[in-house]
């Protein structure tokens, strides 16, 4: 049985995309580019598309039966093993495009989540990615045994969740409930890493965006963090944190996180909750967009909605245009819900120090540098320093301690 797998694994599959459109044909064409990517980087190839136009999606079979017709010539035509649909389909849209075209078939979310299932590498994005996984898979079980047969190998079936989908809802609901629990004190480990941080004063700035935007290139770039940096979406799954030196001589942590795409599956943002509140939880959000992109709005747009599901509010954006080395200078880039935008290619280093320079000056608004000496008398007043700002330089001398600091406005008279 293994061998079998293993040799399905090795052939590529063929697919058709198939998409809904509700009026925009451009929005439904990129839509489509971007799915194509999708289903690339998850190891199939694309061999036809087929939209079909309409109202609004049908119930029952996602694009209407006159075009399950063409989508059966299409499928002889091509040899193709399955379709992906650009939309998340229902159990009843799966079960009956399966029995009407006797095929493999998947959507957007089964494709997102086969890439974080093989991208996974640390405990925490292994347990979220089954478990956004089993939760997609358990309203899809009923009646599902053909199409389920028909799955065999390949796309949809890989990573953590590989767990042989046709047992029972009893089974499955205790394994989600058993990483559930499991999640849970992840959770509460990085909680407990965030306390640590505050205790600590050290500020954190997050980097988030659209998937392949140039993230973790830019944390590379800074750190030498030797994350995984490819031109594909979702090269990278598990957040990674490092410590950055700013030109002040100011330390902060950098976190990358996951990235985030159009559609993106509610199963995965509640699984990967934890993991995306590192921007709610931290002092700067640095957006990083990928100013080549001619999808660029778009995609700014699909981050901000993320950031509205994840309650995150009243942050402070620096969104930084990255890749400019592709793109003409006089082009226009503009971000109305950011507070300060720079332009940077984090592949050839443009502008990236005036990046660390534009961090430190808006975590430094609103702060005056003092040195001074402090009599150990009243060194108790240095706690209001180390809670509110920023101490770069600590010395014990006979008179006292010296100190170099930023301190808010309202605590230099506290000093």
């Amino acid at each position: 049985m293994e061998k079998e797998l293993y040799e399905f694994g090795e052939k590529q599959e063929k697919v058709i995309l198939v998409a809904v459109c509700l009026g925009d044909e451009e929005d439904t064409k990129d839509s489509l580019d971007e799915l194509e990517e999708l289903a690339t980087t998850a190891g199939a190839v694309t061999v036809g598309r087929c939209v079909q136009n309409r109202e609004y999606i049908h119930n029952g079979t996602y694009i209407g039966s006159g075009k399950i017709e063409e989508l059966k010539d299409m499928l002889w035509e091509t040899e193709a093993d399955g379709i992906i649909c650009d939309d998340e389909l229902t159990p009843a849209q799966v079960r009956n495009l399966s029995n009407e075209l006797d095929c493999k078939i998947m959507d957007r979310t089964l494709i997102i989540l086969d890439i974080f299932a093989s991208r996974a590498r640390t405990r925490e994005g292994k347990i979220q990615v089954e478990l956004a996984q089993l939760r997609y898979h358990a309203t899809r079980l009923t009646g599902k045994g053909t199409s389920m047969s028909r799955l065999g190998g390949g796309i949809g079936t890989r990573g953590p969740g590989e767990k042989k989908l046709e047992v029972d809802r009893r089974l499955i609901r205790g394994r989600i409930g058993h990483l559930s629990k499991e999640l849970k004190q992840v959770v509460k480990h990085r909680e407990v890493q965030r306390q640590k941080r505050s205790k600590n004063q050290i500020p954190v700035v997050c980097i988030a965006g659209y998937t392949n935007a140039g993230k973790s290139t830019l944390l590379n770039l800074y750190t030498k963090a030797g994350v995984l940096s490819e031109d594909k979406l979702f090269a990278t799954l598990d957040p990674t944190t490092r410590l950055v030196k700013l030109p002040n001589g100011q330390e902060i942590l950098l976190t990358d996180t996951v990235g985030f795409i159009r559609k993106l599956p509610h199963h995965l943002v509640n699984a990967f909750r934890s993991t995306l509140e590192e921007a709610k939880y931290s002092d700067l959000i640095l957006h990083v967009v990928d100013a080549s992109n001619p999808q660029m709005e778009k995609q700014m747009e699909a981050v901000y909605e993320t950031f509205k599901e994840l309650e995150i509010q009243d942050k402070t954006i620096l969104t930084v245009f990255n890749k400019i080395d592709r793109i003409e200078e006089d082009v226009v880039l503009i971000d109305p819900k950011a507070d300060e935008v720079i332009r940077i290619s984090a592949a050839t280093g443009e502008n990236t120090d005036e990046l660390l320079e534009l961090i430190q000056d808006t975590l430094m608004s609103g702060q005056i540098y003092v040195e001074k000496v402090v009599s150990y008398a009243e060194a108790g007043k240095l706690q209001v320093v180390r809670k509110h700002g920023v101490i770069l330089k600590e010395e014990y001398r006979e008179d006292g301690i010296y100190v170099e600091a930023y301190v808010p406005v309202e605590y230099v008279q506290s000093l």
